[in-house]
């Protein structure tokens, strides 16, 4: 009896510390590592990461609470500390800007429910061809803020409701969800046309990545950057031609998609408007593309993240595999966000401009960690 009581008792105390180890591992996990277990820190050419580094420092200055509105959350007196000091280095050398990142930050690896791996996808920016004015070939509109957009705020009503970003329009003096993608399509909207394109699948895929440069019938070139949206969900149009059976495992990448679209005209518009999520647009004089930090986003430097969980500005160190399947191992900054991109494990590589990126990020879908490099007090 003695000892059926203590075989019970063992049970009850493996059970207890098992039940204690899954309590410890659920939700958001930080542990601290050392820069040695950072799979190619030695290697990367750190000095590309400097520009990048430094817009986010500013825009950080401007708006310090960017690093406070996420589950994890930065110090931004001391991240901007470290702005401070990294900016009077004034140097680009690779193993002096190393040991600034090692002498001022520690790395954290992130995990969630115990798990520490993710999915990391990559976008680029889009390019295709525009007039500002309607005329021969341009006949697609590419549409600025609508004049009928209203945002609203639940939290500036009542301070218990969550904080969350509705987009509508006014009908009857009541708020109701704005045109989606189809009706927009089919019947317009009261927004103003910034251009004029020549093929409305360039302009569907310049929605998906949020801005392209538009090479003009005049001979010059802008850049078209994401201005707002109509507030309906995002449905990517890979995972549907998938589930439809249009294309194969495995041939789910950006250049396929837009071949089949193009190639298939008369039931291309009935997939692309299977997303009713709509963006519009604005011209831009930024060098790159605009990210959700308000910044012109870096190639190969710059990641969109949940926020959620991850605050814009945030230093992180990826380890994830590049389309060939080659170690994609480097510092970036967080600065942009994606209407896909949900998870604390979770990124959207920028991979930059033009047909090279397109091939590139329309295959990149690997499994991968990052780990946040949090300022040292």
């Amino acid at each position: 009896m003695k000892k059926l009581g203590l075989f019970i008792f063992s049970l009850l105390l493996v059970s207890c510390v098992a039940q204690k180890k899954s309590d410890e591992q659920k939700g958001l996990s930080l542990k601290p590592v050392h820069f040695a277990q950072l799979s190619g820190f030695e290697n990367d050419q750190i000095s590309e990461i400097s520009n990048a580094f430094e817009l986010s420092c500013e825009a950080v200055k401007k708006n310090p609470k960017t690093l406070e509105a996420s589950e994890i959350k930065i110090k931004p007196q001391v991240y901007l500390q470290k702005c401070a000091k990294f900016q009077n280095l004034m140097t680009k050398n690779d193993d002096v800007l190393r040991t600034f990142f090692q002498t001022n930050f520690t790395p954290y690896a992130i995990s969630y429910d115990g798990v520490s791996e993710g999915k990391f996808t990559s976008y680029y920016e889009a390019e295709l061809k525009a007039s500002k004015t309607k005329h021969g070939k341009y006949q697609y509109p590419i549409y600025g803020k609508p004049k009928d957009l209203i945002e609203i705020n639940l939290k500036d009503f009542d301070e218990d409701l969550p904080s969350k970003r509705i987009l509508g329009r006014v009908q009857n003096n009541k708020l109701v969800p704005y045109f989606t993608r189809e009706q927009i399509e089919k019947e317009g909207i009261d927004a103003p046309v910034i251009l004029w394109g020549d093929d409305k699948v360039d302009i569907f895929l310049m929605q998906i990545q949020g801005s392209a440069v538009a090479l003009l019938d005049d001979g010059t070139s802008v850049r078209v950057s994401y201005a707002d949206n109509n507030g309906h969900r995002f449905v990517g149009i890979g995972g549907l031609l998938l589930k439809k059976g249009i294309l194969k495992q495995g041939e789910v990448s950006m250049d396929k998609i837009r071949d089949w679209l193009k190639d298939n005209p008369e039931i291309a518009d009935v997939n692309m408007n299977a997303n009713p999520r709509f963006i519009f647009h604005k011209i831009s004089d930024a060098k790159g593309p605009i990210g959700a930090l308000g910044v012109p986003l870096t190639a190969g430097r710059s990641l969109a993240v949940d926020t959620a969980f991850m605050p814009l500005g945030a230093l992180l160190w990826l380890e994830t595999s590049d389309p060939s399947g080659k170690p994609l191992n480097k510092l970036v900054v967080a600065q942009d966000i994606g209407a896909a991109i949900k998870g604390a494990v979770r990124g959207d590589y920028f991979w930059g401009h033009g047909e090279d990126a397109l091939l590139q990020a329309g295959k990149m879908n690997a499994q991968g960690q990052y780990y946040i490099l949090m300022p040292k007090e």
